[in-house]
């Protein structure tokens, strides 16, 4: 390294620790110094290895419609194209093909495959397309009349429209109209959030759902039928509607795995169990960490630059703010936690069926399933065979993945990893999709601060953002970093724009905040978390 070498220090190594420390060392003379409190990297998006049955916490397509994203991926991990062996490069638009399962199961480990999306909600003990369309198994499994009273709702949400739009209730009764609301949006979301949507800002729908609606919705069918899946048309369609999307043979944890190991042959650091638990600061500059290694050793970590990943709460605590009220504000800020019980069976109760593509086991086609089912705690279901055939060690049982949302200490997250591997057992056999005498074997993984919320003190958010762009060589990335309900995309995005403003010696961070603020990004008709 140079004389003049800078250094970085990043705290965590998921998506946008990683990008940040990548991209340092592709463009500047910064070094970075990773430190990740985990034992491997990836964040919330890395692979758990049981047993040879790998599981993605919270499912992780890997799509863009940034190119830059899309690019910056395959030079990690190239897409394999079976037919000619070679790699194949992928824009955005690019990405509308699949291939044959017995291409993919043939694909060599270092790779991208192109998968089907099928997402599909669990409701009234049917199944609904996800994002859901206004076609005919749609009206069948509604009935006529609950169909006319949705769309008589509809018509009068956009006659009587809420204004302004406070909460995340106001905003999707007048995207969806109050009854598609109540049938599709309300309890899921609640489920999930574990508060009323009322008491949620309106902010996380701009974010999350954005500018889709009924009127969209029905504008992309009838769109879809005027052009093919490699138009460039496709990157005016709502992020949801893609139908097809790229992933590691071995789960989102190989992507981060491999540039973990760029990161450290280009010269930087990637240390693991190593917990960031203190900064010091000289004005509003943050001089060193203070980091916590396995053995329990703390040693002090001097730095130019800070990018952290931290969750704000905990990094306004290590700034010790004078400011009574920013530091209520950061110790109030809300979460939710997360818990994934990974279940493997013999087969499952859907009956064969090729038509609707049920394997001869009763497994369903979907790579996940939204439960909207009252009756259970269970949010969404991951079938991983769908995801890549490598993420199951044999092929012939069927790993799903069950995941919860909860809060830290609660009933659920207190639960015994037996107690509660039975508990999910039972509720998918409540809802007939299994026999609990099928189950294999199973796995618990508990995810703190997964979901940045938007309740209670968020919405004074904004002074802790104001507090925050006061330290000039402080940069935040990464989802928990911003406090924002960032897909790993976004949080990429965020972590290149910090190092952008390192690389021109800029302390504007105006341009990481608006990331995930635009309404380039989408999610779709029906349940979004």
């Amino acid at each position: 390294m140079a004389d003049d070498t800078r250094s970085a220090v990043i705290a965590g190594a998921g998506p946008a620790g990683l990008t940040a420390a990548y991209e340092l060392l592709r463009r500047s003379n910064v070094r970075p110094l990773v430190f990740e409190a985990d034992e491997q990297v990836g964040g919330l998006s890395k692979t758990v290895n049981y047993r040879g049955n790998r599981l993605d916490l919270g499912g992780h397509r890997f799509f863009s419609k940034s190119d830059w994203v899309m690019k910056w991926w395959q030079d990690i991990l190239p897409v394999h194209a079976p037919e000619t062996q070679a790699p194949l490069s992928l824009t955005y638009q690019q990405q509308q093909r699949s291939f044959a399962p017995e291409e993919t199961s043939r694909a060599p480990d270092g790779v991208m495959l192109v998968r089907e999306r099928l997402s599909r909600i669990f409701y009234g003990r049917r199944f609904f397309d996800y994002p859901l369309k206004l076609n005919g198994a749609t009206l069948h499994n509604l009935g006529l009349l609950e169909a006319l009273r949705i769309g008589a709702s509809y018509g009068q949400a956009k006659l009587r429209t809420r204004t302004p739009e406070h909460t995340l209730e106001d905003f999707l009764v007048n995207r969806f109209g109050e009854r598609l609301y109540r049938t599709f949006f309300k309890d899921y979301t609640e489920k999930v959030w574990g508060v009323p949507c009322r008491e949620i800002s309106a902010e996380w729908g701009a974010q999350r759902i954005k500018g889709l609606s009924i009127s969209k919705a029905i504008a992309n069918a009838i769109s879809s039928r005027f052009h093919t899946g490699a138009d460039p048309a496709q990157k005016r369609i709502e992020t949801s509607l893609i139908e097809h999307f790229l992933y590691p043979t071995f789960g989102p944890g190989q992507m981060w795995e491999a540039v973990a190991r760029r990161v450290r042959a280009r010269g930087g650091e990637v240390h693991l169990s190593h917990r960031v638990i203190g900064l010091e600061c000289e004005g509003h500059q943050v001089r060193a960490v203070q980091v916590r290694d396995a053995e329990g050793g703390v040693r002090r970590v001097p730095c130019d630059y800070f990018i952290s990943t931290l969750p704000v709460r905990e990094l306004v605590a290590f700034l010790g703010p004078e400011d009574t009220d920013t530091q209520r504000i950061a110790s109030q800020l809300p979460y939710r936690d997360f818990m994934t019980a990974g279940l493997l069976l013999k087969r499952m109760r859907f009956a064969p069926d090729a038509r609707a593509r049920i394997a001869g086991n009763g497994m369903p086609p979907d790579n996940w399933i939204y439960i909207q089912e009252p009756d259970v705690k269970i949010g969404r279901l991951q079938v991983f065979n769908n995801w890549s055939p490598a993420m199951v060690a044999d092929p012939s049982t069927i790993w799903l993945g069950l995941e919860y949302f909860c809060r830290e200490g609660d009933e659920l997250w207190s639960m015994a990893d037996g107690a509660f591997l039975a508990f999910a057992a039972r509720e998918l056999e409540q809802i007939s999709m299994i026999d609990r005498r099928d189950v294999l074997d199973g796995t618990l993984i508990r995810v703190s601060k997964a979901y940045p919320a938007y309740f209670g003190e968020y919405r004074h958010f904004g002074r802790l953002r104001d507090y925050l762009d006061r330290f000039s060589n402080l940069f935040p990335a990464g989802r928990n970093g911003m406090h924002r309900y960032n897909n790993q995309d976004h949080s990429m995005l965020a972590a290149n724009v910090a190092v952008s403003a390192i690389a021109q010696g800029s302390q504007d961070k105006s341009a990481i905040w608006q990331i995930n603020a635009e309404e380039d990004y989408h999610e779709a008709m029906g349940p979004a978390v």
